[in-house]
């Protein structure tokens, strides 16, 4: 099997773990279970809490000491037992330990199989900026076949969501072993506490324009948690209405949310183009413009008459998912050097799926149910355009305060086109 094919299902596999639960937990946790609202942004803080530590300790471990390949790999094994555990609980409390020691094996493979797919695209003398990008759109193929499964099997208020996303993360613990070697390269970096703790990314806290590019990626990574975590439970709450109890999208809304990842696949192949011709600044400004459109569009749709107002929202979500989390990743990617190529990932995700995530989510979920919930019922409009105003502020404020790298040979606009990666 080439490379190619070999990264792809790599991708396919890591998003259709995630895909499985993500966006559907949230009708299992409120439509089956019938638990509150601020619990549920407990259980999705989870992410973040796992986030603020794991990727980086696990990027330096895979900079120094182990095999990035097979680090990975035992991450998703520990993932496929604790996921297999999770229809087995029956309270919040105990459901917010086992998300969170889920998300502890979860949440480092992400930016591992970044590091992973860099290294071999590397390897053979390739460009990732061009090459990868092709390569990681099926990983949103993968996330979305999840959505389709989990919802035309009529999962998405089961618990056997879970035992699909566990099943999936076996075979994709088995494939990562047969990937190409990923050895450390930061071995001769000298053992300080700092580099033993995992805290070597932070190191590029110090270079102005990416501590403030870091900063933007927690308030991005709050948009993607907020979005992520409350769009199922959206278009199932409509069912209380009988104008629109019987409409498809409220019978199977993982169906129709996953034409964000259909848009994921047509705007990742844009970001090549973006990032060389406009730099980074302009992607992640259209990024936080595209959140607020998504989220004012969310505010005003319907299952009926307003349909397409939901469906052009999750056509947006692929330009705000996309231009921030991809292009952010290659940003990164470009700025440090090979030995911290895993650190700096994982400060990348520490920053957005970490802090953005976590305080995001812990928000999110006391504003609804103090400013949002009248009678046991939420008031979507208020949530949804409190989230675009959220977006818009940010957007303005990225405007102001970041500016583009100008030092020759790192500035993403400046980088060299390789040969094509063989299919």
């Amino acid at each position: 099997m080439t490379l190619r094919y070999r990264l792809i299902i790599l991708q396919f596999l890591q998003y259709f773990v995630f895909g499985s639960w993500l966006l559907t937990i949230g009708a299992y946790w409120f439509q089956t279970r019938g638990w509150s609202g601020t619990e549920f942004g407990a259980i999705f803080s989870t992410i973040g809490l796992a986030s603020l530590f794991m990727p980086a300790l696990a990027g330096v471990i895979a900079d120094r000491w182990v095999n990035a390949e097979k680090l990975y790999g035992l991450f998703h094994l520990a993932g496929a037992l604790t996921l297999f555990y999770i229809p087995q609980v029956d309270s919040p409390g105990l459901m917010f330990w086992v998300m969170l020691l889920y998300m502890v094996f979860y949440t480092p493979t992400i930016p591992l199989s970044v590091t992973v797919s860099y290294a071999a695209i590397k390897g053979e003398g390739l460009d990732v900026v061009r090459d990868y990008p092709p390569i990681r759109v099926w990983g949103t193929v993968g996330f979305v076949v999840a959505l389709w499964t989990i919802s035309l099997r009529n999962l998405e208020t089961s618990s056997g969501q879970f035992l699909v996303a566990s099943a999936a993360s076996v075979v994709l613990a088995v494939f990562s072993f047969a990937m190409p070697g990923c050895p450390p390269l930061g071995k001769s970096v000298g053992g300080s506490w700092v580099d033993n703790l995992g805290l070597r990314g932070f190191s590029l806290l110090k270079i102005p324009h990416m501590a403030i590019f870091f900063f933007f990626v927690m308030f991005l990574g709050a948009a993607l948690q907020l979005s992520s975590a409350y769009g199922d439970t959206f278009l199932h709450d409509f069912a209380a209405v009988e104008e629109f109890r019987d409409s498809f999208a409220v019978r199977h809304p993982a169906v129709i949310l996953s034409i964000s990842q259909i848009s994921e696949m047509v705007f990742i192949l844009a970001i090549p183009f973006f990032m060389r011709r406009y730099g980074i600044k302009a992607v992640l400004l259209i990024s936080l413009i595209a959140w607020a459109l998504r989220f004012g569009l969310f505010a005003y749709g319907d299952p009926g008459s307003g349909l397409w107002m939901i469906i052009l929202s999750c056509v947006v979500y692929g330009v705000a998912f996309n231009f921030f989390h991809v292009s952010g990743s290659l940003f990164v990617e470009t700025q440090v050097a090979p030995g911290m190529r895993a650190s700096g990932q994982g400060l990348f995700f520490m920053m957005s799926n970490g802090f953005g995530a976590f305080f995001g989510s812990l928000a999110g979920g006391v504003a609804i149910d103090r400013y949002f919930e009248v009678d046991g019922n939420f008031d979507w409009q208020g949530i949804w355009l409190a989230f675009a105003g959220f977006s818009a502020l940010t957007a303005m404020l990225w405007i102001i305060l970041f500016r583009n790298p100008v030092k020759s040979g790192s500035n993403p606009n400046n980088l060299r086109s390789g040969p094509r990666l063989p299919r």
